[in-house]
């Protein structure tokens, strides 16, 4: 290939995604329903099977412990005498990379147990919930309490007025004037950080400290009760307390159950550290949890987050509108780990109690049913490009009613008149 060609592969690299759909457009497609879609996936695709998803049970926990095995003999807990030197050096990166894979094996776990709490594992949803549970308390997921969550992320997708997790805050709300003022920490802290800057800080905050925060209720959980109404202001929905708003009466004794199950994961860990260390249990549990948390976390915000994907107000949203306002993306070696269940997406959200093992052929049916369309979103780009893109452009929605996309603040009238003066 010339150099001509080359630039052109280059500029194909760089662009930008765009979703193909923009509901604003008077010339957008009619949507189908949800039937329509379905008719258009083999009907083998919603066969669930206990062998085959206990088959990937044994498989990650092989790799799991295979990885420990190996860990153990070559790295020890104890920390060299000076970290600095070549035996520091490897021990400082063996155990960064244990912490890395295993982290991404243990992903596996999660969205297995995630498969339980959607019915997708077996056909019993007793079975379901027994491993599901068993996975995700170990984990440290309050397994009753995110099911339901997360069923409601499912119901109510790119909802902004009752969805469930990385629902948009608007301008208002992160401290934005009318008149292009700054009036939160939020607001100013952009301003003063920069783009850049602010952009790793988005990062970090989702990726490090997002999912305990939003299993406490202290970041993305919606702005409605499970009655309907709106939430007072600082008003907390956790996932731990069984009288949480989040949850009707009805789940009290599940909610309790998931929440001993976590406390008692706890004790167990604080009796490890008492008894082998502190340093050791982080080691091999506490960092591989950390980038679980990363994983999963990434997932969410990627699969449903884009400045040309829209969210939808009461008034806007259909379920149908935001299933298909979800996005698949490439994740590489990864989708080995994890299940694809960032590269089947668009088919897990149109279709949640479908087996993970049949997404693939579900997700080429469900493409050349749609993709015509112009209605099934797939972001070739790097799932590290496209978060670190989304962490500099979506920020805010101007409102929670209509059809909303998001902005930047980088985009507010206030930042648009200061980089003309400088």
């Amino acid at each position: 290939m010339g150099k001509g060609g080359n630039a052109q592969v280059r500029k194909a690299n760089d662009a930008v995604w765009k979703s193909p759909y923009n509901p604003l457009d008077p010339k957008a497609p009619e949507l189908p329903s949800k039937g329509e879609i379905k008719a258009a996936i083999p009907k083998e695709c919603f066969e669930r099977s206990y062998m085959h998803s206990m088959m990937y049970v044994v498989r990650d926990t092989a790799m799991a412990a295979a990885l420990v095995y190996a860990t153990k003999s070559v790295i020890s807990t104890e920390v060299p005498e000076n970290l600095f030197s070549m035996d520091g050096l490897t021990w400082f990166a063996g155990w960064n990379f244990y912490a890395f894979w295993m982290g991404t094996i243990l992903t596996g776990h999660w969205v297995l147990a995630h498969e339980c709490g959607h019915g997708a594992f077996s056909p019993s949803q007793t079975f379901n919930d027994i491993w599901g549970f068993i996975m995700h308390q170990a984990l440290l997921v309050p397994y009753f309490a995110w099911q339901y969550s997360h069923a409601k992320h499912h119901r109510r997708t790119n909802n902004l007025v009752d969805g469930e997790s990385h629902v948009p805050s608007t301008g208002a709300e992160n401290g934005l004037g009318p008149n292009g003022e700054r009036q939160s920490f939020y607001a100013v802290w952009h301003e003063a950080m920069g783009d850049g800057a602010f952009a790793a800080w988005q990062v970090f905050t989702h990726c490090v400290l997002g999912w305990p925060l939003y299993l406490m209720g202290l970041a993305s959980t919606g702005r409605l009760a499970n009655d309907g109404t709106f939430l007072a202001e600082g008003e907390i929905i956790d996932h731990f307390r069984p009288s949480s708003k989040m949850f009707p009466g009805k789940l009290r004794m599940k909610i309790m159950a998931s929440t001993i199950g976590v406390i008692a994961s706890l004790g167990l860990l604080l009796k490890l550290s008492i008894d082998h260390g502190f340093l050791t249990v982080f080691l091999w549990y506490t960092a591989p949890y950390m980038w679980t948390n990363f994983w999963l976390v990434t997932y969410t915000w990627l699969q449903h987050t884009d400045p040309s994907v829209p969210q939808y107000g009461a008034d806007q949203w259909t379920w149908v509108k935001g299933a298909l306002s979800t996005i698949d993306r490439p994740y590489g070696i990864f989708c080995f780990f994890h299940h694809k269940i960032g590269s089947t997406h668009v088919a897990h959200h149109l279709f949640h109690e479908m087996p993970f093992y049949r997404a693939d052929e579900a997700t080429a049916a469900i493409k050349a049913f749609l993709e015509p369309k112009g209605l099934y979103n797939y972001d070739p780009t790097p799932w590290y490009k496209a978060m670190w893109r989304i962490a500099n452009t979506c920020h805010y929605v101007d409102d929670v009613k209509g059809i909303q996309y998001y902005k930047s603040f980088n985009d507010h009238p206030l930042s648009s008149d200061k980089k003309k003066v400088a």
